[in-house]
């Protein structure tokens, strides 16, 4: 009886212990999310100011330094006026205007990498410390790859602008929003099954839950396709809503030839989908919220339910905003950041309905 008592002791301290350590990994994940989430708003503003392009050299170790005097400063603007972009856009362009658009994009590297440390330290910590699951290892891992494919993927990105013709790639452009979207949403939903565990209960709706997933999906494919409205500029044409150029089905939308390339350079066909999927998305929701309305839930898929609603109701508020004022780069920022939050509302409600 005794043995059986220490036992039951040592198997719930075990317990308790696995718990802490699951949680803080989980709160670990968390801010590495935030800090991706800031990196995509950062660069979704170092686009809209044109400075993207104002680094021309890869250096992922030396890098991490600045110009720290006037004369790094001027061989760094000598760089610079070596590249299209400055010799037939930025000709005007003085050493201190140089400086306002250099600073967004070296932000915007040096968060990147450290992005990698905020990772890859406390990963080593848990591992040396043997506080990470089995199964948990791989999906870690994976994250650290695809972080060092994004990297990769950024510097392949801003290589495309720096030719004759100083206009980064859409399709490059997208692939990279895509991946950072992809690692987010990948970590935050490791996260929250190890804050979440899975539990039985007779409160399941498989529907529910693939209609959520469903909506998870769309929105990452409207993301997608707001990248090709910013690497095409896509969003400074038809600026009135809900039509197009007086029409609610546009002129033009299939004026290249071959058909497909309409979806990604035509700017009347690019930003006509971006309003069609937003469009989706403003029915799938809501008919959503509807459905977990009228079922009995667990409290936090409850709560997520009502998050995704007003999450929605934010996101179509900045869009149509940004659209109507010509795209100013606070609202334009602003309208990234509600897309992040939408995927963060969807990802939690589904969560908690898996579970």
């Amino acid at each position: 009886m005794l043995f059986t008592q220490q036992e039951t002791s040592l198997s719930e301290s075990h317990v308790t212990s696995n718990n802490t350590d699951q949680k803080a990994i989980a709160i670990w994940l968390l801010v590495c999310c935030a800090t991706i989430f800031g990196m995509i708003i950062l660069g979704g503003i170092t686009r809209l100011t044109g400075s993207g392009l104002s680094m021309v050299q890869w250096e992922p170790i030396m890098g991490i330094l600045p110009p720290l005097n006037q004369t790094e400063w001027q061989e760094s603007f000598l760089l610079y006026q070596q590249f299209p972009e400055y010799q037939l856009k930025n000709f005007h362009m003085s050493l201190d205007d140089f400086k306002s658009i250099f600073w967004f994009e070296y932000g915007h590297r040096l968060l990147g990498r450290s992005i990698g440390m905020i990772f890859l330290l406390p990963f080593l910590f848990f591992l040396f410390k043997r506080k990470i699951e089995k199964a948990l290892t791989p999906k870690l891992i994976t994250m650290f790859v695809l972080g060092g494919l994004q990297g990769l993927m950024g510097w392949y990105m801003v290589k495309s602008g720096l030719v004759n013709d100083p206009h980064v790639s859409q399709y490059r452009l997208t692939a990279h929003l895509g991946l950072a979207i992809v690692i987010y949403g990948y970590m935050l939903w490791v996260a929250l099954g190890l804050l979440y565990p899975k539990i039985n209960n007779d409160k399941h709706n498989p529907s529910l839950s693939r209609l959520a997933l469903i909506i998870s999906t769309v929105i990452f494919i409207t993301a997608l396709s707001g990248g090709f409205v910013a690497g095409t500029h896509a969003g400074f044409a038809f600026n009135t809503f809900p039509l197009m150029d007086g029409r609610l089905i546009p002129v033009g939308l299939f004026d290249l030839s071959p058909v497909w390339r309409n979806f990604f350079e035509n700017i009347v066909t690019v930003q006509f989908d971006h309003r069609v999927l937003a469009t989706l998305l403003f029915l799938l929701i809501p008919v959503f919220w509807f459905k977990a309305g009228k079922l009995e839930l667990a409290p936090l898929a409850k709560t997520g339910s009502h998050l995704l609603l007003a999450a929605l109701a934010l996101q179509i508020t900045l869009g149509i905003s940004t659209l109507l004022l010509v795209v100013p780069v606070a609202l334009a920022a602003a309208h990234q950041a509600g897309a992040i939050v939408l995927l963060t509302a969807s990802l939690f409600v589904s969560q908690q309905l898996h579970r």
